[in-house]
């Protein structure tokens, strides 16, 4: 196990540093730059900007620098917001989408998973077509679409939550279940395919000849082994979710990091993007980490070598 864990580190920082080489290059050969503007700036104060945001070199020396500011932990200033480190950005903002992302996440393998393992029990019954019915309409319906609607049932006419904002619990419940909503539609039909395949296995028929009742069979024998595509489905839906949404951050007006990232293409800010990609990417690497993990307690049979 040591030897697999110091495997995936390599690997891990292998890809860090292929994610940091192709954002720096993608986003230098982007046409424009940070500072160009309607009527271009006197060629002294563009030369000092370069110098101060270290863009004055070669295109080499420019990515040499940046890698080993980024191996510090270093992830520069940001050069749309003056005065203000990435870093500094980032700390602010991203734990704000990381709270929002982790209550969508919590609901949607919570919901995707109950309703998937009744769906499977209840195979061919009202039941199994109405869930899955909800799953497809939750999967269609855009989250710019179903995130307005909540906000003028939920929020304008009823008074339940608020509008926008963020603040207390009651800020984060209507953007969370919008956020969840499609991924637990996923989770729910990747639950239900994968109970329905071992139902039929030989485990399961062996368990029911003991006795158990069907409840018993499918929740502690069957679930656990169903339920690892939907763990390899998680680790890239927590990256995905702690990294904030731009859609329902806009919407709900939640200070999160999604506007940021996005705004920084818009406005080819090369170090906020890379910062942004970064924590993405850290974070998609340790949650497949953690999944590969999570497979040797739901299935015996898998070792990590």
């Amino acid at each position: 196990m040591p030897l697999f864990f110091v495997r995936r580190a390599f690997l891990g920082l292998l890809t860090l540093f292929c994610v940091v080489s192709l954002t720096f290059v993608m986003m230098r050969l982007m046409p424009g730059g940070p500072f160009d503007r309607e009527r271009k700036l006197p060629p002294a104060i563009e030369k000092n900007l370069l110098a101060r945001y270290k863009l004055d070199g070669t295109l080499w020396e420019q990515y040499r620098d940046y890698v080993c500011d980024v191996a510090r932990l270093d992830l520069r200033l940001s050069t749309k917001y003056r005065n203000r480190s990435v870093n500094e950005i980032l700390s602010q903002t991203l734990p704000v989408s990381m709270a929002l992302g982790a209550v969508s996440f919590a609901l949607a393998l919570s919901f995707g998973i109950a309703f998937g393992a009744v769906a499977a029990a209840r195979r061919a019954t009202w039941v199994d077509h109405a869930a899955m019915a909800a799953a497809v309409l939750s999967i269609s319906i855009p989250t710019f679409v179903i995130a307005p609607l909540a906000v003028l049932l939920l929020a304008l006419q009823t008074r339940l939550f608020p509008v926008a904002g963020w603040g207390d619990a009651r800020h984060v419940i209507l953007p969370a279940v919008c956020l969840a909503l499609p991924y637990a539609a996923y989770v729910a039909r990747l639950t239900r395919n994968s109970l329905l395949d071992v139902l039929h296995q030989d485990f399961v028929r062996t368990a029911r000849a003991k006795g158990l009742d069907e409840a018993r069979v499918v929740v502690k024998h069957a679930l656990k082994v169903a339920l690892l595509p939907v763990i390899s489905f998680s680790g890239p839906l927590a990256a995905n979710l702690l990294t904030g949404s731009l859609v329902v951050e806009e919407i709900f007006k939640v200070p999160g990091v999604g506007a940021f990232f996005v705004n920084g293409v818009l406005n080819r800010d090369v170090f906020l993007v890379g910062g942004a990609v970064i924590v993405y990417s850290t974070l998609l690497i340790l949650f497949n980490l953690v999944v590969d993990v999570a497979y040797t307690f739901l299935d015996r049979r898998i070792r990590l070598e």
